[in-house]
């Protein structure tokens, strides 16, 4: 008898379907696990937003109406660093495209992965200035990591779904997708394309780091007196977070943090010595002055970290590992540069340490870990107390013992220093404008990011002047009951630019005061529907910060501090990290009065001074 022969089964084919181009964009958003989109409507994109209410209507997305598009782009950046997925916001054509400009940038130099949907005029009329017309493609290619102007409702899904691959991969960043009016009304024949259904010729992130560079880094971390582990952002994008931990406890390495890298180690760890730079911790500096090996982990060696920068680590070699080839040896040439995602890269450098049996780091002592704690004992970071008046460090203390898991953005100047010095912030939990340091992200940001995680606690730690940059978006938290907490840390100024003024331009303060028609904040949150709150007094701080938290919806509270509070430490502008402002003289560190001599004309110097003054031979 002759054995049947099974019947051979085919996927079912799904024939195309005719769509519109604004339909395959929805659908491929929603396709590409979009559940919020932050926007603002306009003639040219209307289209998209009439496909979007009966996406809306199906229950499979939500659109956040914004009061200005700069809002829809920091909310989405907001959205996207909270979660690690792609933020996605709409603007429509000339004025709505151009108000997105400032937060494309933003999320562009922080490395945000966001797709930007604006709308344009219809083909016809390209190139005629018709009304409300704007060459978007060609005002964001310096700030954008890629852009398309979508020609054809054929290539609609191809394009989406590459726009979600290259923001999201690699380095991250800022994708644009230009859609022209008439391109959302064509029909076209439909076929989905899934996630992960690419394959962009060129486009090859390298993800391993090279073995031999491997193996060269475990020498040097092998041979190292003095290591320091310096963490970027690109770890918070890696979602390296395990792997920094694991790490520095088994080579011992005190780990310090820029801006961005900020929740990538957990700060209460005996390891950290916080952030380092402009306004970093006295320890933090001191370290990465008198380190021997620095380990740069997703990080860029950008001039608010290494102040003067041929006398950044000048005594130390480099290990640089970073996703983006154009990063490594950018502004400091390493040693061994290692081009790789950094999770993939630690993972390794971890493995191998364990094939190889490396011990801990028998040429570490415990003389390096007790000489950084002995900085951190000598230079702490102190919240002052005034008896007449609220100092602004004791507002971002009292939030830190009482949200201690909160997810925290900020605006930008001294109150988002003193956020970075004093909050203990967990993964993903910093949200700020670290790159382009841009006042008004704040607000719409902690929206963003509330929205994505609806069930935390999310507080935004502002300042007077920041706040007012985006103040309406206090309508968008009405409307949809976003339960952000706002604090304002009031000091009646521009407090940044205030204390340059006093510091380096003689105390002409010149257009940096705000008193003189600065709003009142419970009016103008009663204006909106929502509780504002002000305080003025010590013994109200904490009373005030617990009635906030325990709101039901959002809250703004305004705290009247001490207006010529300066931010500490502080580099000034081109001096080295072990020259910090604002630190007691008396305790200066002896390392940096120890004695060097001159190789090349026998000068005795200093080793503050990096490079002889006699003859310029580095010391």
């Amino acid at each position: 008898m002759v054995a049947s022969i099974p019947k051979t089964t085919f996927p079912q084919v799904i024939p195309a379907q005719r769509r519109t181009g604004a339909y395959i964009l929805i659908d491929s958003l929603e396709r590409h696990g979009v559940k919020h989109i932050f926007g603002y409507p306009g003639g040219a994109i209307l289209p998209i937003y009439d496909e979007l209410h009966r996406a809306e209507a199906r229950g499979n997305l939500q659109h956040i109406l914004v009061r200005h598009e700069q809002g829809a782009a920091h909310a989405a950046d907001g959205y996207a660093r909270a979660t690690g997925k792609v933020g996605v916001c709409f603007g429509t054509s000339g004025p709505g495209a151009t108000n997105l400009v400032t937060g494309i940038a933003t999320a562009h130099l922080d490395s945000i992965p966001m797709v930007i949907v604006t709308g344009q005029v219809g083909r016809p009329v390209i190139g005629s200035d018709a009304f409300q017309e704007i060459d978007i493609f060609g005002i964001t290619l310096p700030i954008v990591k890629h852009s398309y102007v979508v020609r054809h409702a054929k290539d609609m899904a191809r394009i989406v779904a590459e726009a979600f691959h290259i923001a999201s991969t690699g380095r991250p960043g800022p994708v644009l997708i230009d859609v022209p009016k008439d391109v959302g009304l064509e029909e076209c024949d439909y076929m989905p394309i899934e996630p992960g259904e690419v394959n962009i010729s060129g486009y090859r992130p390298t993800i391993k780091g090279n073995p031999r560079q491997i193996n060269a880094a475990l020498h040097l971390l092998e041979q190292a007196q003095k290591p320091l582990l310096y963490v970027g952002g690109g770890a918070i994008a890696a979602n390296a977070h395990a792997q920094i931990h694991e790490f520095a406890e088994r080579f011992q390495l005190p780990v310090t943090t820029t801006l961005m890298g900020i929740g990538a180690f957990d700060e209460h760890h005996p390891l950290s010595v916080g952030m380092l730079g402009m306004h970093g911790t006295a320890y933090a500096n001191f370290a990465v002055s008198e380190c021997d090996l620095l380990i740069a982990v997703g990080a860029r060696f950008d001039d608010r970290v290494t102040g003067k920068l041929d006398e950044f680590a000048s005594r130390a070699k480099v290990i640089h590992i970073d996703i983006d080839p154009a990063e490594v040896g950018k502004n400091r040439a390493p040693e061994v540069p290692i081009v790789g995602d950094v999770r993939q890269v630690l993972e390794q450098l971890l493995q191998r340490a364990r094939e190889l049996d490396y011990p801990t780091n028998p040429h570490l002592t415990q003389a390096w870990l007790a000489r950084i704690n002995q900085w951190r004992a000598d230079y702490p970071l102190v919240a002052p107390h005034y008896d007449d008046m609220i100092s602004p460090q004791e507002v971002v203390v009292e939030l830190d013992r009482q949200a201690p898991r909160a997810f925290y953005s900020t605006d930008v100047g001294q109150h988002q220093m003193w956020a970075a010095q004093f909050l203990h912030n967990g993964p993903r939990r910093w949200i700020s404008s670290a790159g382009l340091g841009t006042m008004g992200f704040g607000l719409p940001a902690a929206m963003g990011a509330q929205v994505a995680v609806p069930d935390e606690q999310v507080i935004c730690v502002s300042g007077d002047a920041s706040f007012q940059m985006n103040l309406q978006e206090l309508g968008t938290l009405a409307q949809y009951g976003i339960n952000v907490k706002t604090v304002i840390l009031n000091n009646g100024w521009q407090g940044m630019v205030r204390q340059w003024q006093q510091a380096f331009y003689d105390e002409r303060y010149v257009a940096s005061n705000m008193q003189s028609g600065s709003p009142d904040i419970e009016l103008l949150c009663a204006a909106y529907g929502i509780k504002g709150m002000t305080i003025r007094d010590y013994a109200d701080l904490a009373p005030a910060i617990a009635e906030m938290l325990a709101h039901d919806g959002p809250v703004v509270l305004d705290v009247m501090v001490k207006k010529d509070e300066n931010c500490y430490p502080m580099v000034a502008p081109g001096k080295s990290n072990a020259q910090m402002l604002g630190l007691p003289e008396r305790k200066r560190p002896e390392a940096f009065d120890e004695v060097l001599q001159c190789s090349t004309c026998g000068a005795k110097n200093t080793m503050t001074n990096r490079f002889c003054p006699e003859c310029g031979t580095k010391l």
